[in-house]
């Protein structure tokens, strides 16, 4: 009788179905010193990268995607806040004695996305703080293994003890040094077999991964997989591991049919480190490298793949960064924003497919401290006068010996650049076009008094304390 009794009041009712929650998951693959030519897609010699020209025949291509700085830990800063690493008092690329590292008031994304339950992880390359309460465990990941700064910070540095005095370099899972002076040649297998563990472990559930490969950096390492491999020498073998990596993580996602609902993210840190020479990748044509706001450092490859979402083969020639993946992640997500304010904007109506959008009206080059030495409106850049890097003048190093570089070459006069016409930044216009220097001119000030500028002495009324400790 009482079975009876709940078959007659359901029989009354209207049947809903419950939807399972559909949910989107990250990986944001972060290369180390790629440069904008190093891809057979954008016509790199000597090597191949099918995986990653799959990822940008299927997916979307930004041709003006810029690091917000060209050094690791302040580019790094910004992809993971969201904000102009000045803004955030981050600079440089802080080493094994720097107190210094990511504030406990900054968000990254990993702690954004744990408001709406993702699992996350950081795989590879950290570089916002090696003491322990910088690390990723306090920053919002579930998991971390990897290098706590650069792969060169190491005794074995060729000029280590000239310029440099390096320790012995660590290698971290969590919050436990595991070990020292890692073979690197491991790593790029061992952070695409974690990635892949991960992804496995959580296919259920929410997920974002930061798989930030050491590699390209050098001193270069690679496995027996694709050691000799390349017709290019061991940076071809090495980009070809990388591309494996991503080639293993696409399949990864199509095998667990987690293919549409994975956004994934490729780019870079910065530009190359050419004084390195045949240990070093190609700006494609652009001018300078790391280590310069010219746009051979900042301007680097950026692909978003998501299979379903993003139409297949689209090209994007918007000017963008890499303070907009934050907030790309946290408006797909629907996941709420820190109350701190950030520089970055959602990209999503442009992987949508709208390409009206405009993210950004101006970028800002800055460099060194808090040193504004461009301004761009995504056409024309105003570079102001500072000293900068120059590879220029030397010949590269070869076989892991860097060459020389001059690290104070001044720059006099204030120089205007059409980019649509002169990407390599050779021919000055500031004379044919004194009114757009002008507007540029009064951007940058808008975002001095805002973020401040050392090289006019001005402060910023907006800028936040990097977080310090006292050891």
């Amino acid at each position: 009788m009482k079975n009876k009794l709940i078959l007659s009041v359901l029989s009354g009712c209207a049947f809903i179905p419950v939807q399972a929650q559909v949910h989107t998951n990250f990986i944001v693959i972060n290369l180390d010193d790629v440069g904008y030519g190093d891809f057979s897609y954008k016509g790199a010699l000597g090597y191949r990268t099918p995986n990653i020209d799959k990822m940008a025949a299927e997916g979307m291509q930004f041709t003006h995607f810029l690091a917000a700085q060209p050094v690791s830990g302040a580019s790094r800063a910004a992809l993971l806040t969201g904000c102009y690493p000045n803004r955030i008092g981050f600079s440089g690329a802080p080493g094994p004695d720097s107190k210094t590292g990511i504030d406990a008031g900054e968000e990254t994304i990993a702690e954004v996305l744990k408001k709406k339950n993702y699992a996350t992880a950081v795989y590879g390359k950290w570089h916002l703080g090696h003491l322990e309460p910088f690390l990723p465990l306090q920053n919002g990941f579930d998991e971390y293994y990897g290098l706590p700064y650069s792969n060169d910070m190491w005794p074995y540095h060729p000029q280590n003890g000239i310029w440099f005095n390096f320790p012995d370099l660590p290698t971290i899972e969590n919050n436990k040094i595991i070990g020292y002076n890692t073979d690197q040649s491991k790593f790029t297998t061992d952070y695409t077999d974690r990635t892949i563990n991960f992804i496995r472990k959580n296919k259920d559930v929410p997920f974002f991964i930061y798989l930030a490969h050491s590699m390209p950096h050098v001193p270069l390492a690679v496995s027996g997989k694709f050691k000799g491999k390349s017709e290019q020498g061991l940076y071809g073998d090495v980009m070809m591991e990388l591309d494996w990596s991503v080639g293993q993580v696409l399949q990864t996602l199509k095998d667990l049919n987690l293919e549409e609902n994975t956004l994934v993210i490729l780019t870079s840190d910065n530009g190359p480190w050419i004084n390195y020479g045949n240990h070093a990748g190609s700006t494609g044509g652009l001018r300078e490298a790391k280590g310069t706001t010219f746009e051979g450092g900042n301007r680097v490859p950026f692909i978003a793949y998501w299979k379903g979402k993003i139409e297949a083969g689209t090209v994007c020639n918007r000017m963008a960064s890499n303070i907009d993946i934050l907030p790309t992640l946290a408006d797909i997500s629907n996941a709420p924003l820190s109350q701190n304010k950030i520089d970055g904007v959602s990209l999503l109506p442009l992987m949508k497919g709208d390409m009206e959008m405009i993210p950004h009206q101006y970028f800002f080059y800055y460099y060194r401290v808090n040193d504004l030495e461009a301004v761009t409106d995504g056409t024309y850049k105003l570079i102001f006068p500072h000293k900068h890097r120059t590879y220029s003048l030397f010949p590269p190093g070869n076989d892991g010996k860097p060459g020389e570089v001059k690290e104070d070459f001044e720059l006099k006069e204030p120089q205007l650049y059409d980019l649509r016409r002169d990407a390599g930044e050779s021919y000055n216009i500031i004379n044919e076009y004194p009114e757009i220097a002008d507007r540029l001119e009064k951007a940058a000030m808008t975002t001095r008094e805002d973020i401040g500028d050392n090289l006019t002495n001005m402060k910023g009324a907006n800028r936040r304390p990097i977080g310090r400790v006292n050891k």
